[in-house]
């Protein structure tokens, strides 16, 4: 092939390019300017995949998501079982379903009392004095269940509705339903100080979502918070470089039947170069007044506290760019008892344990609750709480409690959320859930349908079958909605 007849092959005209370019991304720069100057025209992959005309009224916008890795005990914190301080130290009367470990002992009564809080006297564990000053925004879901019993079965099971790797993260879906509202940032970060859960950083992947909708992972920690984002050279000149070799690939997509791979590349170059300006202005907090500061406990003297807090502030700044699902990570306990990417995980010593994690978390989030209130995105902001898995109502050893995936607790506010409400119950000794039993998948239709999508239409087409976040299952929890 000559060099005249090769660079032919390579000339399309504007026929060839609309009928090569009307799936997919397509171009991404002519869409760029069309959003920019006649946004109403634009049906780029910024809009999501649910059009406008077929979502449910919206009640939230944004998510976040504070993951409390390695199964919280929910009769330690929100479910209190007053039985079990009167049968603490006897055997359990029912049968005991195989555990982790299964270094079983007898009943274990809470270390901690409860008290009831606000106008809806819902009982919370003083573990948590700053959230249960929150209580009248909580709707606290008491009869959650997992079909997992192990941390990276678990953390997969609860991101994407299935206990393997492969499927897509709850944040990657609600960035391909509803898309993202700031072009410089993408729609799902993950605030990673924290590191990855077990299982490893698979639980924020996109699965055989065009990559674009992956998680980002923020650092705030580091002085770089985003690997390879910070600028480091001219702009013009990376520009023009970034230029060409976004023509390369485009050169490709024919060959490859534009292919998604491709087409995500394009558009993670350019999100990834606008973000070198976006980024270090998102995590400077020296525009937050110092009251802010303290709301979120970043002048704590407990260093874990602080970086918690941090994430959380962050969070909300996030929301206020408008990302779309935002997600926080826990640090590891003060003493690092190898529980690093599971740190609730107190098979021995729960009271240390549970206290330095509490600890951690109560004030920031606490804070979060307050500031999104006061600067009116509490009602259009979902926040969800959450770990993998429960704990056992009887002993792990002398001083522990095993995993308990039959029944425990998660809680969710704002976002057109029911405060103050309880829902769902185990039984008298926090084992099983056995009133209005919920599943995760319950949880994310939940999620979904606040953010005004219906989880049932929200779908994916992959090996031949319709893949969606909530497989075949899940109900909206609709008495917990406002």
């Amino acid at each position: 092939m000559s060099g005249d007849t090769w660079r032919d092959s390579l000339r399309i005209n504007r026929r060839n390019m609309l009928a090569r370019s009307s799936v997919g991304f397509g171009l991404t720069a002519l869409t760029g300017l069309i959003a920019k100057h006649q946004p109403d025209l634009c049906a780029g992959e910024n809009k999501g995949a649910i059009h406008a005309s077929r979502r449910l009224p919206a009640r939230g916008k944004s998510v976040i998501f504070c993951f409390m890795s390695g199964g919280v005990s929910a009769v330690d914190t929100f479910d209190p079982k007053p039985r079990l301080k009167i049968d603490h130290g006897k055997p359990m009367p029912v049968p005991v379903k195989p555990t982790m470990f299964n270094a079983n002992g007898n009943i274990m009564a809470s270390p901690w009392e409860f008290k009831n809080y606000g106008e809806c006297g819902l009982p919370v564990s003083d573990l948590f004095p700053h959230i249960a000053q929150c209580a009248d925004d909580l709707a606290v879901v008491r009869s959650m269940t997992s079909i997992a019993n192990e941390h990276a079965q678990g953390n997969y099971f609860i991101h994407t509705g299935f206990s393997l790797a492969g499927y897509p993260s709850a944040g990657a879906w609600v960035n391909y339903g509803l898309g993202s509202e700031n072009e410089n940032l993408p729609g799902y970060v993950v605030l990673a100080s924290g590191g990855s859960p077990l299982g490893g950083i698979g639980i924020y992947g996109n699965g055989f979502l065009p990559a674009v909708h992956q998680a980002s992972l923020i650092d705030p920690s580091q002085t770089e918070p985003l690997n390879n984002i910070s600028p480091r050279e001219n702009s013009d000149r990376q520009r023009k470089r970034l230029k060409f070799v976004e023509q390369l690939d485009r050169q490709q997509l024919p060959k490859f039947d534009h292919s998604e791979q491709i087409e995500s590349a394009i558009r993670n170059y350019e999100t990834a170069f606008r973000m070198q300006t976006a980024v270090p202005a998102l995590v400077d907090l020296t525009e937050e007044t110092e009251s802010t500061r303290r709301l979120y406990g970043l002048d704590s003297p407990v260093k874990e506290t602080a970086a918690y807090g941090q994430q959380c502030l962050l969070a909300r700044r996030l929301v206020e760019r408008g990302v779309r699902f935002v997600e926080l990570t826990c640090l590891p306990r003060p003493a690092d008892l190898g529980q690093i990417g599971n740190p609730w995980d107190q098979h021995g010593g729960l009271k240390t344990g549970h206290a330095e994690m509490a600890q951690q978390v109560d004030q920031p989030i606490a804070g979060l609750i307050r500031d999104l209130k006061q600067r009116g995105l509490f009602d259009e902001t979902l926040i969800v709480w959450a770990g993998e898995f429960g704990r056992t109502p009887f002993a792990q050893g002398s001083d522990g409690r095993d995993h308990n995936p039959f029944g425990f607790t998660v809680w969710l506010a704002g976002g057109g959320i029911k405060g103050g409400t309880a829902y769902g119950a185990t039984d008298e000794l926090g084992y099983h859930a056995v009133e209005n039993v919920t599943t995760v998948y319950d949880l994310w239709a939940t999620v979904l349908h606040q953010l005004g999508v219906n989880h049932e239409a929200l779908t994916y087409r992959f090996g031949g079958r319709d893949f969606r976040l909530t497989d075949v299952h899940g109900n909206v929890i609709r008495d917990i909605l406002a």
